[in-house]
């Protein structure tokens, strides 16, 4: 099951369940859509992907057992392994690479 993250891997920022905000790899790492476009060129710096919409889980089950109240979010936040610096050259060196072909 999508692991919700609480917050952005790069700034830190919250980054709700409910949040339009959140950009995810396929790995599940977390970023704000700010972060993806500024600092990540659309390259996740901890495996090289591209970036989609993190899917919003639905709040009320409106089947049984199956909402946030059920699988909630998760409260563990998770910060980068690298500096600033070195997300931007790993990302300068694959961004026009489109996210298929990496």
């Amino acid at each position: 099951m999508l692991t919700l993250r609480p917050n952005c891997e790069c700034c830190d920022c919250d980054l709700p369940p409910e949040s339009g905000e959140a950009m995810i790899c396929s790995y599940e790492c977390s970023f704000c859509r700010r972060c993806v476009d500024t600092v990540l060129a659309n390259v996740c710096p901890n495996c090289g992907g591209g970036f989609q919409p993190r899917p919003i889980r639905p709040r009320t089950a409106r089947r049984a057992g199956v909402s946030l109240a059920h699988q909630p979010a998760s409260t563990k936040r998770v910060h980068l392994r690298h500096s600033i610096a070195d997300v931007r050259a790993f990302a300068a060196q694959v961004k026009e690479i489109l996210p298929q072909d990496r």
